[in-house]
């Protein structure tokens, strides 16, 4: 029995659904191993573009609802019922709870990848990630509901704040770039801007671009160790970074990232930092969009990708994410339809090796009495994260910070666990 909820400000609105990846039959998983997931979520999927349009409906509610500061049950204009899918409705449910004590099944895995029912990782999450300082703790209704948006649900429920992904880092290898529009041909067919957004996506590395915010984030953490107000936390940064040689010291005094912590809402509360920032610790998630989201711009580059959109500054590796309004990619032919975006939760592991690491994302928000269905959620290695679909060109890695008192950022995740 599922009961709907509205105890989050934005609820009323949102809908989210993620390009986790679909649970395919076990032939398919023998042969799939860690191969790239070329096609679109809706092909994947089974949906329609009547489907994805509403979705992306939905969604564009909820991130706009989602915004810091925004009064109990006000929807801006953006978010009005005229703005939504025509026949577009709110059909999300809260999953119920879930007794402390009962252990979690086994996930199934499958090729790079372990997937499970919300229910099962709610369970799993109350024995694993809800500890407060030492103590298991029951998921609350609000965080069910946090969670029960997908993807973004993962990451909202274990960060505690709606991501905002002010801190973003990626990595553009411009030479590449130059070289292989230098000596690469079009593909048979393939427009100038086709080609152009292809080599641009090819250009990022994700996997350096996840070991700059991994860098990053431990030089955030060693800054925290012995700071008790924010001032010595920020004198331990640059400490940090001048010994490392990192134009990130360089940065301006106002900028996202040295205001990253106070910016944290958990930081300041009571029962989370109370302002000391050695009761903090950064931690890591990522975010893959669409490049080509410029309304006023070239409706080629909203197709196929913009070639200069959200790529990071070649000295910090920061990425300017203020653009990033979570626009889908526009179709290019009939039939096509694409969701806007997927966010895979890291937290803290340190495991060395990326391919050895976990990321926790979900496949779509929890419908059990539609035909969408219930969520899954899945546990993924790097390559099967990182690999993306064709609705995203982009992937970057964030930083935030939570308490040192929850666990929802161990330092080894077991896939699957038990």
């Amino acid at each position: 029995m599922y009961k709907r909820r509205r105890i989050l400000t934005f609820a009323t609105a949102g809908a989210v659904i993620c390009t986790a990846g679909f649970i395919p039959s076990v032939s398919q998983a023998a042969g799939s191993g860690d191969r790239e997931e070329n096609g679109s979520y809706a092909e994947t999927h089974g949906l329609t573009a009547d489907d994805v349009k509403n979705i992306n409906a939905l969604n564009e509610s909820a991130l706009a609802l989602g915004q810091p500061g925004k009064p109990p049950g006000e929807l801006p204009p953006s978010a009005g019922p005229s703005s939504r899918a025509p026949g577009s409705t709110d059909d999300r449910e809260t999953p119920p709870a879930e007794p402390l004590e009962r252990m979690p099944d086994a996930y199934r895995a499958y090729g790079g990848r372990a997937t499970t029912v919300i229910n099962n990782y709610i369970r799993k999450w109350q024995q694993v990630y809800s500890h407060r300082d030492g103590k298991k703790q029951q998921m609350t209704e609000e965080q069910r509901e946090k969670l029960s948006y997908g993807c973004v649900g993962v990451t909202w429920v274990n960060s505690g704040p709606y991501p905002m992904n002010k801190l973003a880092f990626a990595f553009f290898d411009e030479n590449k770039y130059k070289n292989d529009l230098k000596n690469i041909s079009p593909r048979p067919d393939e427009t100038r801007a086709e080609f152009e957004g292809r080599i641009a996506k090819d250009s990022f590395d994700e996997e350096k671009g996840f070991k700059r915010a991994r860098d990053v984030a431990s030089v955030m953490n060693k800054a925290l160790e012995s700071a008790h107000d924010e001032g010595a936390y920020i004198d331990n940064l640059k400490t940090g970074l001048a010994n490392n040689n990192d134009a990130l010291l360089h940065e301006d005094s106002r900028s996202n990232f040295y205001s990253a912590l106070r910016d944290t809402p958990s930081f300041k509360e009571r029962d989370g930092g109370n302002y000391d920032p050695s009761k903090m610790k950064a931690v890591v998630y990522s975010k893959h969009f669409w490049s080509g989201q410029d309304q006023r711009g070239s409706s080629d580059r909203r197709k196929y990708g913009d070639p200069e959109a959200f790529r990071p500054d070649r000295g910090t590796g920061l990425v300017d994410m203020s653009r990033d309004r979570s626009v889908p990619r526009s179709p290019a032919k009939p039939g096509e339809s694409w969701v806007n975006f997927d966010y895979g939760w890291f937290g803290a592991q340190t495991e060395a090796d990326a391919d050895k690491t976990v990321w926790t994302h979900g496949d779509h928000y929890h419908a059990p009495n539609s035909g969408l269905g219930p969520m899954h959620v899945y546990e993924s290695k790097f390559r099967k994260w990182s690999a993306g679909y064709a609705d995203f060109d982009r992937g970057t890695y964030m930083i935030t910070f939570i308490p040192k008192s929850w666990n929802t950022a161990p330092a080894k995740v077991q896939q699957g666990w038990p």
